[in-house]
């Protein structure tokens, strides 16, 4: 219920630099942590960084104890703001945490020391001088392969992602933008809150997505809302409440989908409702705006991501990085100022990461002859089934058009004869019951033989997801002994 000019919005982040610059003593380079949920807070936090050249990293709240000790460890916080329901896990790593203080917020305007914080302290209105290649945020990876890395986001990178979005997604002063995805994760900061705010426009910060909630919102005529950016599942959810057939979505200017493959299903559930969904992809490490399908060619291609933004340039590699030939498939590579400067005291992952100032996204796509990207799946997914390349987003879509199943993972299984094949999990819709032979038999209707799933396991809760809304196939695979 809170609502902010620019005029307050910007007397606040002063404010709050004021106080850290005071009794902490930060200043240029140091790390200021943030263990909270979505609100305006964390855009004060963010922008009083940037008036003291400090770096803004905020961390992922769903991570375990473990987890959380390792990224904070690694990112040296001098100050860590955080919510009630965090002080005991941040009490217990204190010591390994290292920050010289903790400062409670409410994330709600309610009194704490955070809001004290801002009461009590000077104006703030000068502002250090910064440049392009400072880093302004570091922001930690989801981790699907491995232990999180801290991509470091400048603010050149972060200003050149602002002008692509804006530029893609037509953004003016008059966008007004819902925004649940969360602040920890480069998507709810920079799709499109930062580039937003750069237009001048309404950032609406979603507390935690609730399907009802965001169909409330989105079809109600006085909040205006024009944006609307979700992964996958955000619009899976919303498809399946009792309030998608009746929702006006008629002020929608831009509805982008990004984050993991999605179903041309449910792109089809929407377009008949009168939403046609922009797709889109990015990543962390491209900030992360990269490709998009033109606005003007979203209702009449569900297939491709789109193609590079303004200031991106990409290709597609083979496994020598040599360019291959359009059509076929290959690493995904960009390169551009939108690209990360590197990862956060990770040189061995900087090396691994780019060639020639091209960044690797790990991810396999191909190029059509209109010059539109698809997205294959990620490179680490794909398995050779008796000498077949097989890339699991495709059974997967093809799985979603069944009309049992709500949500369905397939990954990769050691088989003496085939080498590897297919091992479907499946969750039905409530109330369904189908067997795993009629899985396959649906499958063989429109998928080539060595592409079916040779085993369907059916689970009874959600898949494991990261914080950007992929499916955490490592994690299924190592429950499974796979």
């Amino acid at each position: 219920g809170r609502r902010f000019t620019y005029g307050e919005f910007n007397a606040r982040a002063g404010r709050l630099a004021h106080f850290l610059a005071g009794g902490p003593g930060v200043g240029r380079g140091d790390r200021v942590g943030a263990l909270v949920h979505n609100s305006t807070d964390m855009f004060e936090m963010q922008f009083a960084c940037a008036k003291l050249g400090a770096i803004f990293v905020p961390f992922n709240w769903r991570l375990t104890a473990t987890e959380l000790e390792y990224v904070i460890g690694d990112a040296a916080p001098k100050v860590i703001f955080h919510e009630p329901e965090f002080a005991e896990i941040l009490h217990g790593l204190q010591k390994t945490a290292g920050a010289e203080l903790f400062v409670e917020t409410s994330g709600l305007g309610q009194p704490s020391p955070y809001e004290n914080a801002i009461i009590t302290a000077q104006d703030e209105d000068e502002a250090v001088e910064i440049s392009h290649d400072d880093t302004w945020s570091i922001l930690y990876t989801s981790g699907t392969t491995g232990r999180p890395k801290g991509a470091m986001l400048s603010y050149g990178m972060t200003f050149y992602n602002a002008i692509n979005a804006t530029v893609a997604a037509r953004l003016t002063s008059a966008s007004v933008n819902l925004d649940v995805l969360p602040l920890f994760h480069t998507a709810g900061l920079n799709l499109y809150a930062n580039p937003v705010f750069h237009a001048g426009g309404t950032v609406l910060v979603g507390r935690a997505f609730d399907p009802g909630d965001a169909l409330a919102m989105i079809g109600d005529a006085a909040l205006g809302i024009t944006i609307f950016h979700g992964v996958p599942a955000h619009f899976l959810f919303m498809s399946e409440h009792p309030d998608f057939g009746h929702t006006d979505f008629s002020h929608i200017e831009l509805a982008a989908v990004g984050g993991a493959p999605m179903a041309v299903s449910l792109l089809d559930a929407f377009a008949e409702r009168g939403l046609n969904i922009a797709q889109a992809y990015g990543m962390t490490e491209v900030g992360p705006c990269a490709l998009m399908q033109p606005l003007e060619d979203v209702a009449a291609s569900q297939g491709p991501v789109g193609k590079p933004v303004m200031h991106v340039e990409a290709r597609i590699v083979d496994p020598e990085g040599a360019d291959v030939t359009p059509g076929d498939i290959g690493e995904l590579w960009f390169k551009g100022p939108n690209v990360i400067t590197g990862y956060w005291r990770r040189p061995d992952a900087d090396a691994e990461s780019f060639t020639d100032g091209w960044l690797h996204t790990g991810d396999a796509a191909r190029v059509d002859e209109n010059g539109d990207y698809h997205i294959v799946d990620r490179w680490k997914d794909m398995y050779i089934s008796g000498g077949e390349n097989v890339y699991p987003v495709e059974i997967e879509n093809a799985l979603a058009a069944h009309p049992a199943i709500f949500e369905a993972a397939v990954i990769s299984r050691p088989d003496p004869r085939w080498g590897e094949v297919g091992h479907a999990i499946i969750r039905l819709k409530e109330g369904n019951n189908v067997t795993g032979e009629e899985i396959t038999e649906f499958c063989g209707e429109t998928l080539a033989r060595y592409k079916i799933p040779k085993s369907v396991e059916f689970i009874g809760d959600p898949l494991p997801r990261n914080a950007g809304g992929k499916v955490l196939k490592r994690q299924l695979r190592d429950e499974r002994g796979f």
